[in-house]
């Protein structure tokens, strides 16, 4: 997939996503909760992450004017987002303001960052904004300095397990949303041929069975080969990868139940052995099934 239809499905879903209610939800109580800004940022977007947010920093709005030290912000941006594609990822701009991104990953595919930051890990002093005015002035950056000072002692301090904590919280809400994603790319049918929606259905229905592409195209009335054309067209992945997603589901839903064994979960989800089991669950959830239950059971204990 090029990089281009990547930028495009992750701009597509990071705008599903904040339409549902547990993004909206955990978005007001992030910010209700730790004062600092919050985005679900698509890969590859251009615009300076926390510009506009109701708790922007002011000491990085004012910098946010200029367009030296707007250049900056977008050089560190760019950082922490190449840094983190695999895990999280916490940078200090030349000002000492801490900025981190989480990865939203569905299995193998980065499809988004959470982010946050804008805050000092130490209580502002002289000394650094003096350093920091140095650096603004090599920028030659027309910013009001007194203004600047003013809003940079005002910035959020927190102790690094004070922060530590919370971009913790934020790893946690990147697995809801990743299964979040899972869903809505198993779910999603906009304005697809009846024949796809017809085959969705079947899917869905039979997924328990030893179930072949021919056995789906005949189902809709097509040629296998006109078939797999047509619904990696309209679904964005290959029948074989939407059928492991629709038993991963299942499986992720029969797992609520505390007393159902893995293995007896697989196999009723139409799983042919443990061994395949485990290698798709681990590609689609991005971990082992053994770790997705224990998280799951002590989030809900």
């Amino acid at each position: 997939m090029s990089s281009e239809t990547t930028a495009q499905t992750s701009r597509v879903l990071v705008e599903q996503l904040k339409r549902s209610q547990i993004y909206r939800d955990y978005e007001q109580a992030f910010r209700d909760t730790t004062g600092l800004p919050f985005r679900l940022r698509a890969v590859e977007a251009f615009d300076l992450t926390h510009r506009g947010d109701p708790n922007e920093n002011p000491f990085c709005a004012l910098m946010s004017t200029s367009n030296q030290s707007c250049s900056a912000c977008l050089m560190l941006q760019k950082r922490v987002e190449e840094e983190a594609r695999l895990e999280p990822k916490t940078l200090k701009c030349f000002a000492g303001m801490c900025d981190s991104a989480v990865p939203v990953r569905v299995g193998e595919n980065l499809i988004a960052f959470l982010q946050t930051g804008q805050v000092l890990l130490h209580k502002p002093s002289a000394a650094q904004f003096a350093r920091t005015t140095r650096e603004i002035l090599k920028f030659g950056a027309a910013v009001d300095l007194k203004k600047l000072e003013e809003a940079y002692f005002q910035s959020r301090v927190l102790t690094a397990k004070q922060y530590e904590a919370i971009v913790r919280l934020l790893e946690i809400f990147a697995q809801h949303l990743a299964s979040l994603s899972n869903q809505l790319s198993v779910r999603e049918a906009n304005a697809e041929a009846p024949s796809i929606n017809r085959a969705r259905a079947f899917i869905t229905e039979r997924h328990a069975d030893d179930l072949s592409l021919g056995d789906v195209a005949k189902a809709v009335n097509m040629s296998a080969f006109y078939f797999c054309k047509m619904f990696k067209q309209a679904t964005g992945v290959t029948f074989t990868e939407y059928l492991a997603r629709v038993r991963v589901e299942k499986v992720k839903n029969l797992m609520l139940n505390p007393h159902k064994r893995i293995s007896e979960a697989a196999f009723e989800a139409g799983f042919q052995s443990l061994s395949q089991f485990n290698r798709v669950f681990r590609k689609i959830a991005g971990e082992a099934p053994t770790i997705y239950r224990e998280r799951l059971h002590a989030v809900a204990v």
